[in-house]
């Protein structure tokens, strides 16, 4: 009896949120949270596809002159890493004060401290004015950027999944991938402008012009998102606290709490190892593999950006594709599936590369994208939402989410590079790409299906 009032319970309140959107103050949260998800992500990848291309393209020039060009490749893509470093910090700290205080509150804060790390990476002095301090700068500033981001992404992919209509879920939550595509479309929109001047130019003052502009984007999303609402199901949980809440019954349930976060938690490395079955191999195919085009097989800088420009205006029929698929056929099948793709891509991948033929190198290049960087990501929004329980989702989504990417993404491009300078060959990489694959695909077998999940629901779903 009390497992059937449960479910009536939660099934009502399921059909609750979804009435909402049935109003026209109900329709303007939602398109309104939408649009804000959308630009605050598109910001968020805008500002780390920008640092990609400059680190495959210009960042050993200004801040590594004196560097090897495969030193200097390895040493851009330390600084990378930095920012992965900071994002599970982001994570746990935005994450706990998102489940307690609100989603909208930390997009506030998100925005903002990552606006600033980025428009300041574009004022950074280079290497001949102020020496290691350029690059010393430079670390400082993504790490800052990292924390911000170590949030946004997640609260975001929160806020949409929890607007979302139950049947839809997957379809609307791929607007978060959507958003990481249309930044990396702006960013390498703006490079290939930039790109066209002369190297002197470039190296004087041309690339910070991406850096500083992204600082429009900031204000814009800054602007929509003080005019935000709370998602219902934050609302609906923090009235049931509130109902139930004394100061002898708080600390009790803030001690359970704890508990429950750290005890329950094989949601949590189900979602670990989902990442990094996304997030490796999309570094390696957006990061990477840039710079292996532009520095190691010494092809003209437009190829990679050309194939990056390429693979962003197809995302925007390959994402939704996705999240449709998998409110059809299941998160879980169109994920494998993907998996499976990205497994088998890395070999002839890079035997095709060596070709060194632009066409060739730009459709390898679209391909990898958008399999793991577009097609992957945007099962993966709506999955990690409904793979927790509504008390801790955010914390746990976020440092979950954060953690395989520094485990993958974070640490890839870097251990790739050192790869390749010790081995001096491709086939290394292509084992680290297909090894991390295979981690996303094993994961599979072990999530659970999780399409039409009530995310009013406390526990989660494993």
């Amino acid at each position: 009896m009390t497992v059937q009032r449960s479910v009536t319970q939660h099934a009502a309140a399921t059909s609750a949120a979804d009435a909402r959107l049935e109003t026209p103050a109900g329709r303007q949260d939602f398109w309104r949270a939408t649009f804000s998800c959308w630009l605050g992500t598109a910001m968020e990848y805008a500002d780390f596809a920008l640092y990609g291309l400059a680190a495959g393209i210009i960042f050993g020039d200004v801040f590594f002159p004196n560097a090897t060009p495969a030193m200097a490749l390895l040493s851009s893509f330390a600084t990378w890493s930095v920012g992965f470093i900071a994002r599970p910090i982001g994570a746990l700290l935005f994450g706990w004060i998102g489940d307690r205080k609100g989603r909208k509150v930390v997009m506030i804060s998100t925005i903002i401290l990552m606006g600033a790390s980025t428009t300041l990476i574009g004022l950074i002095p280079s290497y001949a004015t102020i020496g290691v301090w350029a690059p010393a700068c430079l670390v400082l500033l993504r790490f800052t950027q990292g924390l911000g981001a170590g949030a946004e992404l997640s609260g975001g992919t929160v806020m949409l999944g929890e607007y979302a209509p139950v049947a839809r879920r997957g379809l609307v939550s791929s607007v978060i991938a959507l958003g990481s595509n249309s930044g990396t479309l702006i960013a390498s929109l703006v490079w290939l402008a930039v790109i066209q001047m002369d190297k002197t130019t470039l190296l004087a003052w041309g690339w910070r012009i991406p850096f500083l502009s992204s600082v429009l984007i900031a204000a814009v999303a800054l602007w929509i998102r003080r005019h935000l609402r709370e998602t219902p199901v934050f609302e609906r949980q923090q009235a049931e606290l509130q109902a139930a809440r004394s100061a002898t019954l708080q600390q009790a349930q803030q001690a359970h709490d704890t508990r429950g976060f750290w005890q329950r938690s094989r949601a949590f490395w189900t979602m670990v190892g989902l990442r990094i079955g996304e997030n490796g191999p999309s570094y390696l195919a957006q990061g990477f593999i840039v710079g292996y085009v532009a520095k190691v097989l010494m092809i003209d800088k437009s190829v990679p950006t050309t194939a990056v420009f390429i693979a962003s205006l197809l995302g925007f029929l390959i994402i939704p594709f996705a999240g449709w698929l998998s409110d059809r056929i299941g998160r879980r099948v169109t994920y494998r599936g993907f998996c499976l793709l990205l497994m088998i891509y890395a070999w002839p991948a890079f035997s095709l590369m060596d070709s060194r033929d632009p066409t060739t190198v730009i459709a390898v290049m679209v391909v990898g994208m958008a399999l793991a960087s577009l097609g992957i990501f945007g099962v993966q929004a709506a999955w990690g939402v409904e793979m927790f329980g509504v008390k801790h989702r955010y914390t746990k989504m976020a440092v979950a989410k954060e953690l395989g990417s520094i485990l993958s993404g974070g640490t890839a491009p870097l251990v790739a590079s050192a790869l390749l300078a010790y081995t001096g060959h491709w086939w290394a990489i292509a084992v680290y790409f297909t090894l991390m694959a295979s981690i996303g695909f094993l994961t599979t077998f072990v999530a659970p299906e999780t399409r039409g999940r009530d995310l009013n629901l406390p526990e989660d779903a494993i």
